[in-house]
């Protein structure tokens, strides 16, 4: 059984998808999808266990030796990621029958399981797969749950912003495959370690700058790197409030998955970074990133606005490490990769138990929920500190890895810059908890209570991880670290 383990990632929830529509009694169909999540989770902790013991795992699918057959491939950086997202996905399910009562009719609630699963299975196989038309394959997957996900959120506005996100998602999707046929044509293959030995006797060749010239552009706009971010505001603010929770933590982690593994592994790191201008091009725009969206986030009225702007922010950090082409830099980013989804999680998932309890998202309607929901409150100070990056926080972790990172690479202003982007965050934390803890009730709201222990439970292991991993780094700082010098190939 453990030799299959790589396919069984993909196949469980895959196969499980189509059975929610068995099962129609909403409580019974969450609990397979809890089930079936927290399987996942349990084989993704196996995996991450035998690739750091034994390396990377290749599984031949169909028993057809690649690159003529389709290969499973799991590494370091797979296998974390893996990590991630099923373990948010299992804590956020917790809390998605409550969530979803108020905001999905019952009748629909099967459907929901049903996409919900088939999107996870989606960003489960892109991350799992080595072949690069299998990633657009499962790319497509997960992008069709995921528009028809947004698409169930309550209001008209839930339509526009999925078909909002269909659009600008297929124009990235598109490129993408284009920049696989091309390589394609050039290769002959499409296995990635295949690719990455053939693709240097032919990188000097226009059709290869235009393929990775494509994928750049493609996996940007899957990554809402800004200013490819448009389709994000709208898609995760009035997504159902559980997805949002989920999205954010999971869907941006793996367009940068992508990112990462094409330059390191099929391009290779040398003609990505030295050969194409790619370091000044993302280090640009991951600091417009970082300035823009937290102005941005300071003016909005939706607190699911202002954390999504906050996100566009939070990109900008990750494409800077990502830009340094360094190991610190890349560990500094795969460190805020974990962090980021420990901190959007919580703080998501804290505003899907206040739209359960208030029905707004609005920050006029935060007034006094500091003394009326506290518990929720707190996890959302313990969020907004993480995104700050005060002591003793996983947000604090990230960035200062991440400054460390540009000094060692003699970027000062970048390390001052970044500084200052995490300052701005102050303004926009400040106004939600000076709203929630400072300002009375409207005097026409109606009295509100805490959320219930179905959200509080899964929130409060999220907000206890933005502690302890702000804490105690062992774990997230090795595993980061053993990524990057997979990558870089330099030995432990």
């Amino acid at each position: 059984m453990l030799t299959h383990l790589p396919i069984l990632q993909v196949i469980v929830p895959l196969l499980a998808a189509p059975s929610c529509m068995i099962i129609q009694r909403p409580i019974l169909v969450w609990l397979f999808t809890l089930t079936v999540s927290g399987l996942s989770f349990l084989i993704s902790l196996a995996l991450l266990q035998q690739v750091m013991i034994s390396g990377a795992i290749s599984y031949e699918l169909g028993g057809w030796a690649p690159p003529w057959g389709i290969e499973y491939r799991v590494d370091e950086l797979s296998a974390v990621l893996l990590l991630i997202i099923t373990f948010v996905s299992t804590v956020v399910l917790v809390a998605t029958h409550a969530s979803i009562s108020k905001e999905i009719a019952e009748g629909r609630q099967s459907l929901f399981y049903v996409l919900y699963l088939l999107f996870l299975a989606g960003i489960l196989g892109i991350v799992s797969t080595g072949d690069v038309f299998n990633v657009f394959v499962f790319l497509e997957i997960s992008s069709l749950s995921a528009y028809a996900l947004i698409a169930m959120g309550s209001g008209r506005r839930a339509l526009w912003a999925s078909y909002q996100y269909l659009i600008l998602g297929t124009i990235g999707a598109t490129f993408i495959l284009i920049s696989i046929g091309l390589m394609y044509q050039m290769t002959g293959t499409l296995n990635m370690v295949d690719l990455a030995q053939r693709l240097p006797e032919v990188a000097a060749t226009r059709t290869i700058f235009a393929a990775f010239a494509f994928f750049i552009v493609g996996v940007s706009l899957k990554l809402a790197l800004f200013p490819l971010h448009v389709w994000m505001p709208n898609a995760y603010a009035y997504a159902p409030s559980v997805i949002t929770a989920f999205f954010a933590a999971t869907s941006t982690k793996v367009a940068l998955y992508l990112l990462i593994r094409f330059t390191f592994t099929v391009f290779g790191f040398s003609y990505s970074f030295s050969t194409l201008p790619l370091q000044p091009l993302f280090l640009g725009l991951g600091l417009l990133a970082i300035f823009a969206g937290s102005a941005t986030a300071i003016y909005q009225q939706n607190i699911k606005h202002l954390f999504v702007y906050s996100s566009v922010a939070q990109i900008g950090y990750l494409v800077v490490g990502y830009s340094m082409g360094t190991p610190e830099g890349l560990t500094a980013t795969l460190l805020h990769v974990f962090n980021h989804a420990l901190m959007k999680s919580a703080l998501f998932l804290a505003l899907a138990a206040v739209i359960y309890q208030v029905g707004s998202a609005q920050l006029k309607d935060f007034r006094g929920l500091g003394h009326q929901m506290p518990l929720t409150m707190a996890a959302i100070v313990v969020g907004g500190l993480s995104l700050i990056g005060v002591p003793l926080t996983v947000g604090f972790i990230s960035k200062w890895y991440l400054v460390m990172a540009a000094i060692e690479n003699g970027w000062w202003p970048v390390a001052i810059l970044i500084v200052l982007g995490s300052l701005l965050a102050i303004a926009y934390v400040w106004r939600l908890v000076e709203t929630a803890y400072f300002s009375d009730p409207t005097p026409e709201a109606n009295p509100v209570s805490e959320a219930p222990l179905a959200f509080l439970l899964p929130l409060w292991v999220l907000a206890g991880a933005n502690i302890y991993f702000g804490v105690d780094t062992r774990l997230s700082l090795h595993l980061a670290q053993a990524v990057s010098q997979s990558l870089f190939g330099v030995s432990p």
